[in-house]
């Protein structure tokens, strides 16, 4: 679920100006597993711009503290969300801890923060390893997903709610709108995003 549509909006667009997601559909990417991707995402670029990671840092602390209250702890994913994760603890006043996906951490209760959601697994991983420690993870906030029903349905399964700034959904919207993408184009990422294991850019 996403925070609400201006947020959405906003954040895929200043995403796409510098350049921490790349829209090719006619050269996609590979992916690490391989997947075929018309997009590539580097939310870690957030860090260089001060004002773009001053947004997002501002606008997930109050989403935490009006979905969550304040939690006694931010606890950021290795590696991507660390960065994001220390900021939005430092805006809330707040202790910070970062969890590898078998790691354990230290607290109490707990709002874990997210550069990138995909399938969910490493994220969703990381959640395990802060329950198996005694730690109560409230939920789950990110900077974007690519919306996956194969993610949807593992967050469900593990009953952590999950909120992100944007999706992949209103990225599009927004790149259609700015003419960063053609309509021929839209046509093929939205393809992509309903069977990216199959997906073949010819």
């Amino acid at each position: 679920m996403i925070f609400n549509k201006d947020t959405a909006k906003k954040t895929a667009e200043v995403l796409l100006q510098i350049n921490a997601i790349k829209l090719k559909p006619n050269d996609p990417f590979t992916w690490a597993s391989g997947w075929k991707s018309p997009i590539y995402c580097d939310n870690r670029i957030i860090l260089s711009f001060p004002p773009i990671r001053n947004y997002i840092r501002e606008t997930m602390g109050k989403y935490i503290e009006k979905q969550y209250g304040k939690p006694d702890v931010i606890a950021g994913v290795a590696t991507g969300a660390i960065g994001i994760g220390m900021l939005v603890a430092e805006y809330l006043g707040l202790p910070f801890i970062y969890v590898r996906p078998d790691a354990k951490g230290h607290g109490r209760n707990v709002v874990v923060v997210e550069d990138l959601i995909s399938t969910g697994k490493s994220s969703l991983n990381a959640v395990r390893a802060l329950k198996e420690a005694g730690i109560n993870v409230k939920g789950m906030v990110a900077i974007f997903t690519y919306g996956f029903d194969i993610a949807t349905k593992n967050f469900e399964k593990e009953n952590i709610y999950l909120n992100t700034l944007s999706n992949y959904e209103n990225l599009l919207e927004q790149a259609l709108e700015t003419n960063y993408i053609s309509e021929k184009e839209l046509k093929t990422l939205a393809e992509w995003n309903t069977n990216p294991s199959e997906w073949n850019a010819n």
